[in-house]
């Protein structure tokens, strides 16, 4: 290889490192001592570069160490920025500040996408990738420079120019609401279950414990202070799994499918409705034919009038109210013959 070749590679190899040194200082707000450190973290295990050893080399070791460091600082932070406050709610805002969320949110303000290696992925590819660079580099900071540095880092670079602390502890996130909100708009059935009530050790407060359940079919659980966290942690996890893991995804819809598929079987064929009238109504006697002429009643032989008086008369119906009257009866001409023959009889004796 010509000398030449080998001098120029090597300068820009010292412009690429100088550069990535001054686009750190403008990241970081210091120049880095160690410049190996933070290529390692900027390095995406798609590239799939080896050492000498044959062991991968990329960012996810000092993603690990980064991780712990920063629920560290984050938590030192937190702890005396609000001073009185409970655990939960330190807890609670800690998580918030150190979430994928946050942390991919914070990568792409201070511009680490642009310095990450891959394998042709983007950030739309893998959407934690550029989190889990920031966590990468918070974890070169350590090493390279110490606990301090990753301190001031988070303080003066972080927390002083791009996050309102204040405001992030007091934003309410309803997992619970977005959890339902998924649910309903895929008409998937939702349970929340609580679990025996414990007491905290340390504080004797008690500790709630709430799991959800989609289709029957297990999420997560969560803990807090009162039902309502509880139900928050359990949603916001049940919401990370639905995000990540699609074989839970596929199990909750095929026992929806089931669910589904019971219901609409019938459990028995739908009654005879006409059938079911007849039999209603099958007390009603047949009525006559109304065009038919009334059959004429037979003639009976005319009895004298004296036996006629004597016949009793046919009883009224129960039901009739046609003797029913404010005025008297008229007298037929029988009943005037009839008065007329007994008031002769009783003259006579």
């Amino acid at each position: 290889m010509d000398f030449s070749v080998i001098i120029d590679r090597c300068r820009l190899l010292f412009q690429d490192e100088q550069d990535l040194r001054r686009s750190l200082y403008r990241i970081l707000g210091f120049y880095p001592r160690n410049i190996s450190l933070y290529k390692q973290a900027l390095l995406h295990k798609s590239v799939g570069r080896r050492n000498d050893k044959g062991r991968p080399v990329n960012n996810e070791r000092l993603e690990f160490l980064g991780d712990a460091i920063l629920d560290a600082v984050v938590g030192h932070i937190v702890y005396q920025h609000f001073e009185g406050k409970r655990e939960g709610f330190l807890t609670n805002t800690r998580s918030k500040l150190v979430s994928r969320e946050t942390l991919g949110r914070l990568s792409k303000e201070m511009g680490i996408p642009q310095l990450i290696q891959s394998a042709g992925h983007s950030s739309s590819h893998n959407s934690y990738m550029n989190g889990n660079a920031f966590e990468a580099l918070v974890g070169a900071i350590y090493l390279d420079r110490g606990y301090d540095a990753c301190m001031q880092f988070m303080q003066k670079r972080i927390l002083d120019q791009l996050i309102n602390i204040d405001k992030v502890a007091y934003k309410e996130v309803n997992f619970k609401s977005k959890l339902l909100e998924w649910s309903q708009k895929n008409r998937v059935k939702l349970e929340f279950r609580d679990l025996r009530q414990t007491k905290d050790a340390s504080s004797g407060s008690p500790v709630f414990s709430t799991v959800v359940y989609l289709e029957g079919v297990e999420g997560c659980s969560g803990t807090g202070f009162s039902k309502k966290e509880s139900q928050q942690a359990a949603s916001k996890d049940t919401l990370q799994r639905l995000r990540r893991e699609p074989q839970y995804i596929d199990a909750v819809f095929a026992a929806k499918t089931e669910r589904t598929k019971m219901e609409e079987e019938p459990v028995m064929a739908a009654p005879d409705l006409e059938k079911l009238e007849r039999e209603q109504n099958d007390f009603i006697l047949p009525r006559a034919d109304e065009s038919a002429e009334p059959a004429a009643a037979p003639k009976q032989p005319r009895q004298p009038r004296a036996e006629q008086s004597r016949q009793p008369r046919e009883q009224p119906d129960d039901f009739s109210l046609d003797d029913i009257s404010a005025q008297p009866r008229e007298k037929s001409r029988e009943d005037i013959i009839a008065e007329a023959e007994a008031a002769a009889f009783a003259e006579m004796q």
